[in-house]
């Protein structure tokens, strides 16, 4: 019976996630790349051959875009089909670990924890978002969860289990991925004294499915595509924290108080919570028991993540979501101690009524900051294009208002509310109003989304394209191609890439077989006065743009729409 609420509940957390992910376009940029190396997928050459544009694309191992090929087949090639993987990842990290938490807590608290999770905004933003970041935490909330449970009650195959699924970490994104839980899980042995027998909690048939999923990947590729493994390792992780890569791209870290602000709020109010649970910890020395030691390690990996990200030289805003599975459970385990849990129902109350001013006071600004503060802060690719002196278009305050309304509201309804169950003393009428509160703000969050996305997509210019273009014309992009990713996707029709080798299309470029598709300015200026007609899309703004030092009797502007102007040489 128990299995079966756990089942219900976590399929009826899919009906948030699921619904409206085909309403909007893809968001460029952003999505529409991650949509189009998957498009490009060919059973000619291979699984191991992403491909972006045509050119060899080695950022981010396949697993995400095996997966929206998969879906691309089954379902049509549409967003949809694209966003139901991140979709899917989500509910199945909310899944672990709310059977985490069931075996840890019991299985009402369980089923709370995976609640806090899908109730963490930022987690639930990236849900309906074609990026890796929620398979990648799905993978990890699953590795902690089969590992702890294998280790507490004596279950190797779990274990195995485990360490299989952190390998797929690695594969989902990142080879740290796979190797960051199993240091956070050795140090928690180590501080547990458990750290022997080493093959208790590293059985050789965990190693190996581990060793294979993280980096066979990067062994195959290294073989087809020379110097891979020194670009991923060293000049993408090593080179970019001491800011000298060799192929650095157009992303812009956040400072240090912008990547903790980011990191908390994004799971708040949990992590108030959270962090009373780490406190609590410390204070008792838990290590000391053994019986302490899943959450030891829970602890140690939520504080690693968040610290480590923090002392980098470079931060991006998604950098805190793999510890929010964790933080989710340590949030609940403080919320049924009764000592805390009741001081938390006052501390929500304070942090529901903080919020709800604020909301309230920038509605009464008219939104002068709401820019700035919140999409300015967490959205990477507006960061990115104001510095590059590019046009990154967003919806008016005025569509934002409503949702902000709406939120505020809400909020103040749950301050008030939160601070009667305090006074009363009901604590677990407290969690659930906590919960009921944010789980009513989320579609707030995915409409705030999908205005941005609907605003700043290439779909409504690329689909003039293909009624435009003649045989013998030439489509151009200025830029990285990653601002448009979903330009071929919508159009049909591949581009030539001007002015773009700083993207993560940069190591590709350097092989003959990508060369051909990235055009200097000069050639660009010598083939713009040619016979041939030339199309050329860009979001730079003018006088930043290449156009501006083309011949102006030759260069006439067609359409300019989602932040983006199409151009052609034609007199």
């Amino acid at each position: 019976m128990k299995l079966l609420l756990w089942a219900v509940v976590s399929m009826a957390a899919a009906a948030p996630l699921f619904v409206g992910l085909g309403s909007v376009p893809f968001d460029d940029p952003g999505e529409g790349m991650h949509a189009e190396i998957a498009r490009e997928l060919s059973p000619v050459t291979g699984p191991f051959d992403l491909r972006l544009n045509g050119v060899r694309y080695v950022d981010k191992p396949p697993l995400l875009y095996w997966l929206i090929a998969l879906a691309f087949t089954v379902f049509g090639r549409t967003e949809a089909a694209a966003r139901a993987v991140s979709a899917a990842a989500a509910v199945a990290a909310v899944a672990a670990t709310a059977w985490l938490g069931a075996r840890l807590l019991g299985w009402r608290d369980g089923i709370m924890a995976g609640l806090v999770l899908l109730t963490s905004i930022w987690f639930f933003v990236y849900t309906r978002y074609v990026r890796p970041e929620t398979l990648f935490v799905a993978a990890l909330a699953w590795g902690f969860a089969l590992a702890l449970a294998g280790l507490e009650g004596g279950r190797r195959p779990w274990v195995v289990g485990g360490l299989a699924a952190f390998g797929a970490a690695g594969l989902a994104k990142d080879p740290l991925g796979a190797v960051a839980p199993i240091v956070a899980l050795a140090a928690g042995m180590t501080l547990a004294r458990r750290l022997r027998p080493l093959s208790r909690w590293l059985p050789p048939a965990g190693i190996l499915a581990w060793v294979v999923l993280a980096f066979g990947w990067y062994v195959i590729v290294e073989a087809r595509t020379h110097g891979f493994i020194w670009y991923t390792l060293v000049d993408t992780h090593v080179l970019n924290v001491l800011g000298q890569r060799h192929f650095p791209d157009e992303d812009v870290g956040l400072g240090l108080f912008e990547f903790l602000s980011v990191a908390a709020l994004g799971a708040a109010p949990w992590t108030v919570a959270a962090l009373a649970a780490v406190l609590d910890l410390v204070r008792r020395r838990a290590w000391r028991s053994p019986a302490e030691l899943p959450w030891v390690v829970l602890a140690t990996w939520a504080v690693a993540v968040l610290a480590a990200s923090a002392a980098s030289r470079f931060r991006l805003p998604h950098y805190g979501l793999p510890a929010y599975p964790a933080l989710g459970l340590l949030a609940v385990r403080a919320w049924r101690q009764e000592r805390s849990g009741q001081a938390l129902a006052f501390l929500f109350a304070g942090v529901f009524a903080l919020f709800a001013v604020g909301c309230w006071v920038e509605i009464h600004r008219g939104g002068r900051d709401f820019i700035d503060r919140v999409i300015g802060l967490t959205d990477i690719y507006t960061r990115k294009e104001d510095l590059a002196r590019e046009v990154s278009p967003l919806p008016p305050w005025e569509s934002f208002r409503p949702l902000v309304t709406r939120t505020a509201a809400v909020f103040s309804a749950a301050a008030l509310a939160l601070l009667a169950a305090a006074v009363r003393g009901a604590r677990r009428a407290a969690l659930v109003l906590s919960l009921a509160a944010m789980a009513a703000i989320l579609p707030a969050a995915a409409r705030g989304l999908a205005l941005t996305s609907a605003e700043r997509a290439v779909r409504g210019l690329a689909l003039t394209i293909p009624q435009r273009l003649e045989p013998g014309d030439r489509l151009l992009h200025e830029g990285p191609i990653e601002n448009s990713g979903a330009l071929e996707f919508y159009s049909g029709v591949r581009p030539v890439i001007v002015d773009g080798t700083r993207s993560v299309l940069g190591f590709g470029a350097t092989f003959p077989d990508g060369g051909e598709m990235f055009w200097d300015t000069a050639r660009l200026r010598r083939e713009w006065t040619g016979r041939r007609r030339l199309f050329l899309v860009t979001t730079r703004r003018g006088d930043h743009s290449v156009v501006a030092a083309l011949p102006p009797a030759r260069v006439r502007l067609i359409l300019e729409t989602g932040g983006r102007r199409l151009y052609t040489n034609e007199p």
